[in-house]
């Protein structure tokens, strides 16, 4: 089976594509290194083994994706691409609905025009909103989130939940929690350009030194320690997650939406203390301000994943800071400049 990976040079789609491809899938990957990097597409290579085609593209691009379809003919798309960061979406939100609508849409126009009948599609916990306490489980109230990013990310999904609802798509919706490691081989990671957005690709730059401490967006939530409160998963696992998707996906038609996350949720504290407990460096930390667009707490009920795909997070806490660090602790010399 050809797999089309839009956003696929990124973090989390090029774990994927190594899943993927070790699976035996036939892969070709779909980025306009927005967020990711020429190299990217080499280390997966390398990681998996094995060659895939690439195209570097704008998925926003109508006669670049048409031709794109024309070439590759896939059997099923896992769409990632479009912008990702939660407080940039606050600040500029209509970049995000410009970007992240359009390039979906543009992506089942030309399902449709080619007979594409397959699609996952990489949502998030975003979706969820406020008016309901975690665990979140797949059938709350969708529609009330905190932020431009999860915004766009339910109307994605309603775009797709209706584009299926003439029996012409099959469609998996996977929300993730929040991924965060790295494969155990060190060649393909989270290296986010300037400061990251998001909490581990921040300790990393601490600890290496390139950035002088953590801020910790508020200490005075409603929370153990008042620090917030999310549920991190081990990008390996949520990569293998969407071979399972795929499987599932063929084997059932309509729409289905599933939780990717362990199912526990761990304060900002706790994992900052677990990288330097793990890794036995020192990540210095100052308390800022509450960032606007973020919940106190939010963890998933993952067990209509497991029930129904067979899949379940199998990589601890530990393990995610382990491998995290993995490759730039062995860069004794180049480790402050990531």
């Amino acid at each position: 089976m050809r797999v089309l990976l839009t956003g696929g040079a990124g973090y989390i789609g090029s774990h994927i594509a190594v899943e993927l491809m070790y699976c035996g899938y036939d892969v070709v990957i779909a980025d306009n290194y927005s967020n990711s990097s020429p190299g990217a597409v080499s280390n997966i290579e390398l990681t998996a083994g094995k060659k895939t085609a690439f195209y570097e593209l704008d998925m926003t691009d109508v006669e670049g994706v048409d031709k794109l379809f024309k070439e590759c003919l896939p059997d099923a798309v896992i769409h990632l691409a479009g912008f990702k960061a939660v407080g940039e979406s606050v600040q500029k939100p209509l970049i995000y609905y410009r970007n992240n609508l359009d390039c979906t849409i543009t992506l089942l126009e030309a399902m449709e025009k080619h007979n594409v009948r397959s699609i996952i599609f990489s949502s998030s916990a975003t979706v969820y909103g406020a008016s309901d306490p975690p665990p979140y489980t797949e059938d709350m109230k969708t529609g009330e989130s905190a932020n431009p990013y999860g915004s766009t990310k339910q109307m994605i999904e309603r775009m797709i939940i209706d584009t299926a609802a003439n029996g012409s798509l099959s469609a998996v919706l996977l929300r993730y929690f929040n991924p965060v490691g790295a494969h155990a081989g060190g060649l393909i990671n989270e290296s986010p350009r300037g400061t990251p957005n998001n909490l581990m690709p921040y300790i990393v730059k601490v600890a290496a030194g390139s950035i002088a401490e953590l801020e910790v967006f508020g200490d005075d939530y409603p929370t153990k320690d008042g620090t917030g409160i999310r549920d991190y998963i081990h990008v390996v696992d949520l990569a293998k997650g969407h071979v399972d998707a795929l499987k599932y996906c063929a084997l059932h038609p309509g729409v289905e939406v599933f939780n990717l996350g362990t199912g526990k949720g761990c304060s900002v504290l706790e994992v900052v203390a677990a990288f330097e407990r793990v890794n036995g460096v020192k990540v210095p930390y100052k308390i800022a301000g509450r960032r606007a667009g973020d919940l106190p707490e939010v963890y998933a009920d993952v067990s209509k994943a497991e029930k129904l795909m067979g899949w379940k997070a199998r990589l601890s806490l530990d393990d995610m800071c382990r491998d995290t660090w993995r490759p730039y602790s062995r860069k004794t010399n180049d480790a402050a400049v990531i």
